[in-house]
């Protein structure tokens, strides 16, 4: 089956297209002709990640899913949230680790968890998943794998961050790997 994902981040495409295996195709918004910055203007990721999907429908009727995913830290009120990617005002990832690492620096508390929801348009209907993964953010980045804030994210039971993981280590329990499972487990049932 062929699914078009509402992104062109590699990095995203490549996890999960790695947990969805050679049963799905998956194509990137550049590999059907949608340069377009997709608007994201929800105040929650459900309603994000169907922005997404409500745009590629209208536009290029295709089979589709889209996500949005952030962090939320509980010290912060659950910040950055919806404005993960662009928390400093800015999507440069170090600029948000920054303006986090600088917010929490005199709080005790690190308790946060990523968060990713995925809006699916199949067949004409909608249908949504999600995955959490609950953990703890710490003083310094460490590791250089990974993307966004995993340097500065170590997942509850674990001792090291996302970003010293390897990608199939991460993609065993990350808050995206627990969406896309539940998506591909109804997907598989179609």
């Amino acid at each position: 089956m062929e699914l078009v994902f509402a992104t062109n981040n590699e990095h995203k495409l490549k996890e999960v297209q790695e947990m969805v295996g050679d049963k799905f195709t998956l194509k990137s918004l550049s590999d059907i002709g949608c340069h377009d910055d997709i608007p994201e203007t929800g105040d929650t990721f459900a309603i994000n990640a169907k922005q997404k999907t409500d745009y590629l429908v209208e536009r290029f009727q295709v089979n589709c899913f889209g996500d949005d995913s952030g962090l939320e830290i509980d010290a912060l009120n659950g910040e950055p949230g919806v404005y993960s990617a662009r928390y400093s005002g800015s999507r440069d990832m170090e600029k948000n680790i920054d303006l986090v690492l600088d917010k929490l620096k005199d709080k005790s508390d690190r308790n946060a968890r990523f968060k990713t929801v995925i809006s699916l348009y199949l067949n004409g209907e909608q249908y949504f998943f999600e995955g959490t993964v609950e953990g703890r953010i710490i003083d310094t980045r460490t590791g250089t794998e990974g993307f966004g804030y995993d340097p500065i994210f170590i997942p509850s039971g674990y001792d090291k961050t996302f970003a010293e993981m390897s990608l199939e280590e991460k993609n065993k329990i990350s808050h995206r790997s627990k969406a896309v499972g539940a998506l591909v487990a109804f997907l598989k049932e179609q």
